[in-house]
């Protein structure tokens, strides 16, 4: 186990008698500790059957009774000191059979913790567990030649049993940090020595600590752990900690952002509808909570707005639960003429919103656009087809693109910039290899985040996707998650200016002419870039190699989605469609449905049919529960197309079930309904 090789098998004979002995000594064990007995010769005892099992949790427990048997708060202290040493005699001998014993660790843990009676072994304690962790390191040093033998030093017991006495200790954490310096020179592959530096370095900044002010701090530290990716860059601790630390550059009093639906400057158009609303979006590059009327307010000539109520699409609908993506729906007077053009401004002011990670808007920000109403009916009309009635996007229309996909918010600190800029630079001159050609396309996706000039923006992406495709070659265990990245590379790539988005844009129009986005045939395998495609209406996603619509819930008026050919294996991995509730069209014909899973249980809890308590007068065969569990709220779909998947998915006894879960069903694998 952890590429550790079995030590060789006893003789039977040998085995046989180790067998007879300890089931001796746990038997006469067992007899004490039932009797609470607890003599000088029942606790040898119990020593000596931890000696040779350190994992019999039950005779620590003994120890601990019997311990508190013979101490109380007027006892001796010199004879305090002689039992706990002892205690600690006990656990030293059973870590020397199993240095990661879970038992030994704690019971150590609780002997220390013995209030008033552990002051004497403490003094010492923090320079034996130095002198331990350094014998360990010499220990793998001499075993060198074979390393799966050494694990000595990588003993996280031993790190958190570290930090918890120097807690009871009051050690400063500088004094620490030195600590994980020295051990780090003689060997950079302890990964609890990076982890520990990496909470030290935390705690530190936060504080305001002399010396570590966040950004001298990180420059610091980064030309600290060149020396470990420099010198071994095979090995994983040091590159780890390399990435803790890009993530701080790029998440250290960084502001909050987000993009919007509608836009600032944007000129949107309502058809006197049943609804009289239309959805207002707010994204956020982080989750956030309280979105609400006293953090967003609303200025416009549209009545009835004063006290809107914003919901998170998330499945809790709690005003207090994180999420990205935030939704209200601006009310307009349908009952009055329509016959006539009427032009409304709307202002949006948001202030006061925090994430989940204490990220807060840099500034109180505003946005206006224009609410355009007029006669019509943004409805479905017959069948819609995903191969005609499209039209190309002019570039008059490319215009309010701009508005539409623009990110509000300043990208900033010219201190990042510069410490990714320099990171970008070393690692180009690192020979290949996995990690360096993975954290360098990390790299070069986050100096895009931050570029504001669009004549030089895109610019790394090609290198990015080509990065990747190495990597795909280079580790093929790994293939699935580095297409994963390339997919999010290409989607940011797509979306990076308005000519590259340009090539996909069209109008459908059968649907009085609504924004239709094609990425057909890019084989990709992940969804991302959402943030920037609020505004699409009609989405193709066909010819991939999507496992699951996952991000998908963020584009709100989303009405028509192709996901045709692709490798979604269940109902349950289109959960996220769930939250489209404009919804119209969905095409997910040719795929993986109710094959040998017909419920993706890897990546999503769904429902059990046997917890159906909400659902009152309606049975659900259990073969289709995950498809009512999704298909149950989309109460606007009237184009369903499902061909080319399991059979239980075909046939009367689906469409019966099809009928009776969407109501305003119209077409079904591409047939139209009778009534």
């Amino acid at each position: 186990m952890h590429g550790r090789e079995r030590n060789e098998a006893s003789k039977p004979e040998e085995t046989a008698a180790k067998a007879l002995e300890l089931r001796s000594l746990q038997s006469q064990f067992m007899s004490n500790h039932h009797q609470k007995i607890y003599t000088q010769e029942a606790i040898q005892l119990s020593a000596k059957l931890l000696g040779i099992n350190p994992e019999a949790y039950t005779a620590w427990n003994y120890r601990k009774l019997a311990l508190e048997s013979r101490i109380d708060e007027d006892s001796d202290p010199s004879l305090v000191d002689s039992i706990i040493d002892e205690e600690l005699r006990v656990v030293q001998n059973a870590l020397k059979r199993n240095p990661k014993s879970y038992g030994a660790w704690y019971h150590r843990k609780w002997v220390l913790s013995k209030k008033g009676h552990y002051y004497s072994s403490l003094e010492k304690e923090l320079q034996l567990l130095n002198d331990y962790q350094k014998q360990c390191l010499v220990n793998d040093y001499q075993k060198q030649d074979d390393p799966k033998k050494q694990d000595n030093a990588r003993n996280f017991h031993a790190w958190n049993y570290r930090r918890f006495v120097v807690e009871l200790t009051e050690t400063s954490e500088e004094d620490e940090l030195q600590y994980t310096n020295m051990i780090n020179d003689i060997c950079f592959s302890i990964y609890s020595a990076w982890h520990y530096r990496s909470v030290l370095v935390s705690s530190l900044v936060a504080k305001n600590a002399d010396g570590f002010m966040p950004k001298e701090t990180i420059r610091r530290e980064l030309d600290y752990v060149h020396n470990a990716i420099f010198t071994d860059e095979l090995g994983q601790s040091g590159w780890f900690y390399y990435l803790w630390l890009l993530d701080q550059t790029l998440k250290m009093e960084t502001p909050l952002r987000f993009s919007s639906w509608p836009s600032d400057g944007s000129i949107i158009t309502t058809f006197c509808s049943e609804s009289g609303s239309f959805p207002l979006i707010l994204y956020f590059d982080q989750a956030v909570s309280g979105v609400s009327s006293s953090t967003v307010t609303i200025d416009s000539e549209l009545k009835a707005n004063e006290d809107l109520v914003w919901e998170p699409v998330s499945d809790n609908k709690n005003s207090q639960v994180d999420s990205c993506v935030w939704v209200a729906h601006l009310k307009f007077d349908s009952r009055g003429p329509c016959f006539s053009r009427k032009e409304n401004k709307v202002k949006v002011s948001l202030g006061g919103i925090v994430s989940s990670m204490g990220c807060n808007l840099s500034t109180p920000y505003e946005f206006v656009f224009t609410v355009l109403h007029t006669v019509g009916e943004s409805s479905q009309q017959g069948i819609v087809s995903w191969t005609d009635g499209f039209n190309n996007w002019d570039d008059a229309q490319s215009k309010d693109l701009n508005s539409f996909i623009a990110l509000n918010a300043d990208a900033g600190f010219e201190w990042r910039k510069e410490a990714i800029k320099i990171e970008i630079d070393h690692l180009r001159n690192l020979p290949d290899s996995k990690f360096g050609k993975l954290i360098l396309a990390r790299l070069l996706m986050a100096e895009e985040t931050m570029i504001s000039d669009d004549a030089v923006k895109g610019f790394h992406y090609t290198e990015i996707l080509q990065l990747y495709n190495d990597l795909i070659a280079l580790d093929s265990w790994h293939a699935q998650y580095y297409k994963d990245e390339h997919s999010v590379a290409l989607l940011h790539k797509v979306t990076s200016s308005t000519e590259s988005m340009f090539r996909h844009l069209f109008r459908y129009r059968n649907m009085n002419n609504i924004v239709c986005l094609r990425l057909n045939n890019l084989t990709l395998s992940r969804i991302a870039a959402v943030e920037k495609l609020l505004f699409v209406q009609m989405l193709d996603l066909s010819n991939n190699e999507l496992h699951s619509a996952e991000g998908l819930e963020a584009m709100q008026l989303l009405c028509c989605l192709n996901l045709s050919h692709n490798r979604i294996m269940s109902f349950s991995a289109l959960d996220s469609l769930r939250h489209l509730k404009q919804l119209r069209v969905l095409d997910v014909s040719h795929n993986l449905i109710g094959g040998e899973h017909p419920v993706d249980t890897t990546r999503y809890l769904c429902s059990s049919p046997l917890s159906n308590s909400g659902e009152v007068g309606r049975e659900v065969p259990c073969k289709y529960w995950d498809a009512y569990l999704v298909l149950r709220d989309l109460m606007k779909l009237k184009q369903l197309d499902i061909r080319g998947n399991d059979l239980i998915f075909s046939g009367e006894e689906f469409s019966s079930f099809v009928r009776q879960v969407v109501p305003k069903l119209v077409w079904l694998d591409g047939h139209k309904l009778t009534n």
